[in-house]
């Protein structure tokens, strides 16, 4: 009974812990193509450079082994950020800007539609 309960335990464990590590990489992916769209364009530019230095040398294969090792190291990257976020035992709902992915309101922003300054203090 009691090794039963420690596998459940442990099993469960596991399963939270890799629950986090899957939530933390889609995280940080949408996060890299949303706010690091500028990296994008960086890595691309040089990316775009880097092919164009190695076509002497490579000339088949120079644009390959460039793209290829941008996408190796963009989702290196992701997964090193996700593993350490997880290591540390950072959870992804006790993020606060991270209200988005947990569907949670946002009550700081309200709407206020511009004729409401005008009739929104007027009692009929």
């Amino acid at each position: 009974m009691q090794s039963t309960q420690n596998l459940t335990i442990s099993k469960s464990r596991y399963i939270a812990t890799a629950k986090s590590f899957l939530i933390w990489c889609f995280a940080l992916t949408v996060t890299l193509l949303v706010v690091g769209f500028p990296l994008v364009v960086l890595m691309a530019t040089v990316g775009a450079l880097l092919s164009i230095t190695l076509h002497p040398i490579l000339p088949v294969s120079a644009v390959l082994l460039v793209a290829g090792g941008t996408i190796v190291l963009n989702i290196l990257a992701v997964m090193v950020g996700a593993g350490v976020l997880t290591s540390k035992g950072i959870h992804p709902h006790e993020v606060r800007w991270l209200s988005w992915l947990h569907g949670d309101a946002n009550p700081v922003n309200t709407t206020t539609y511009a004729t409401c300054p005008l009739t929104c203090d007027i009692d009929s």
